[in-house]
């Protein structure tokens, strides 16, 4: 199993006892001794940025929720070939967050697309040895993060697509009820 970093995807196992995270897929964006950061890829809202910030006019940039932690907070991961400051490398050709006021400018003047960006509300966290402790539990895969994952348009079914992908081991989880306890 790969060891967790900055890069990894978290796919939760479907018995897991938290519906916030029923069937995600998380991206690592950073990882450290003291704490962990993720977003969830495949949990679409039915917002769209233009809804939160009034001066952006493309009406198609959805917003995913990123996970539990600050909510009100915007987070995004982007593809684009124009150097956005403060950006953090996940993955080759992938990044995270960075000076959102460029970001917002990029959008309006057609030269980010809703292609090469994703906006999350929040996201996932974990503190000190707490998702080292969940892995152990059987909570979560760890994988290794390809960038494609991150651009799925249809993320409903990315947790089922990563999951056909892997060892034969886990091709029982794609069948299983969503609570087990009720058959």
């Amino acid at each position: 199993m790969p060891k967790i970093k900055k890069g990894s995807l978290l796919i939760s196992d479907p018995a897991i006892n938290d519906n916030f995270f029923f069937k995600s897929v998380i991206l690592i964006t950073h990882h450290s001794e003291n704490e962990s950061i993720g977003l969830i890829l495949n949990q679409p809202t039915n917002i769209s940025l233009d809804q939160i910030f009034e001066h952006i006019k493309e009406k198609t940039i959805p917003i995913f929720l990123g996970g539990p932690v600050a909510k009100n907070t915007i987070q995004f991961l982007h593809s684009s070939n124009t150097k956005i400051p403060g950006s953090i490398k996940i993955l080759d050709g992938l990044f995270w967050g960075g000076d959102f006021d460029l970001v917002s400018k990029l959008i309006s003047q057609k030269k980010i697309s809703k292609k090469d960006i994703r906006f999350f509300a929040g996201y996932s966290g974990w503190g000190d040895k707490q998702l080292e402790e969940e892995i152990n539990n059987g909570d979560w895969l760890v994988l290794k993060a390809e960038k494609d994952d991150c651009w799925q348009q249809s993320s409903k079914h990315l947790w089922s697509q990563i999951i056909k992908k892997q060892d034969s081991n886990y091709a029982i989880w794609t069948n299983l009820p969503k609570n087990p306890n009720l058959n």
